[in-house]
């Protein structure tokens, strides 16, 4: 009787999270991190201080994520000129089937692959999509986990953003 319950304490632990306490939550400060983009261009997250950032872990097998592309990618095209700097974070294992599936859809943001180095850094990446709004200041200011509400999470990029005043004619 004593090893049958040793042995179910020991299968009880066996199923308790280990590893990153918790994702990134509003407030933290985002981890750093250096990569290269899939068109060769260095990235790296404090190299974009003074930008509001969408960090969006993707892949290219994720219904969800492939949804979200186009937004983000109109997004960059018509905030960017107000601070807005889209990030792409893809979590597909092959680089070969990102370059093929951004052929056929390209966005208007730098892409780079992931890992599960990266993912940690940022308290694990457990489902996609996954987005973080990151403050110029590098702080996490919002973060969006599944399918995301689009013309919500649009509301809080504009919201981050400095207001465009008109220019004096």
């Amino acid at each position: 009787m004593k090893r049958s319950a040793a042995r179910a304490a020991v299968a009880l632990l066996c199923l308790l999270p280990f590893g990153p306490a918790s994702a990134m939550a509003v407030g933290d400060l985002a981890p750093d991190f250096t990569g290269t983009s899939l068109d060769g261009s260095p990235v790296s997250l404090s190299s974009l201080r003074g930008k509001l950032v969408l960090l969006n872990f993707w892949a290219t097998w994720c219904a969800p994520c492939r949804e979200e592309l186009p937004a983000f990618s109109k997004w960059q095209h018509v905030y960017g000129t107000r601070g807005l700097q889209v990030l792409g974070v893809s979590m597909d294992d092959e680089v070969a089937a990102v370059r093929h599936f951004l052929a056929t859809r390209p966005v208007a943001y730098p892409v780079f692959m992931g890992d599960a180095q990266l993912g940690e850094r940022f308290g694990g990446v457990l489902g996609l999509p996954l987005s973080y709004l990151i403050s110029a200041d590098g702080r996490v200011v919002a973060r969006y986990q599944g399918e995301a509400r689009l013309p919500a999470m649009e509301a809080q990029i504009r919201s981050h953003l400095p207001i465009r005043r008109p220019q004096p004619r």
